[in-house]
């Protein structure tokens, strides 16, 4: 999981965000889970470290063979991370598909929320 020999002894207040991230993650897929559940995986962590999470999400995937399930407001992380997405506006989905399908979207809310991150095309 990325972490250093000498954490093993640490309390949780110890670790930085993205130990905990990854501490998170180990304890989830030491059981074998079809299905990791994920909430906001990335929030309050800088750049690198939100690279990191993602690769070890894609990495869950890929060499467990277990399906993620990513709750997310950062988009570039769930569009680096996603196969499929739902998107949720006043609590109901109003688009859904693959990040290509979403980026095309005509539904106002998405289209604002995307030119919000994104930048317009």
């Amino acid at each position: 999981m990325g972490l250093k020999k000498d954490v093993e002894d640490r309390f949780p207040a110890d670790l930085s965000g993205g130990m905990r991230k990854r501490v998170g993650l180990a304890r989830a897929i030491v059981m074998d889970p079809k299905v990791v559940l994920y909430d906001e995986p990335t929030t309050g962590l800088d750049p690198i470290t939100t690279d990191y999470v993602d690769e070890m999400i894609l990495a869950a995937q890929r060499e467990l063979g277990v399906t993620s399930v990513v709750i997310s407001h950062d988009i570039s992380s769930a569009f680096n991370v996603a196969d499929q997405i739902a998107f949720l506006s006043k609590g109901v989905i109003v688009a859904n598909g693959t990040p290509e399908q979403l980026r095309e979207s005509e539904h106002p809310a998405v289209k604002v929320f995307l030119e919000t991150w994104f930048g317009k095309n």
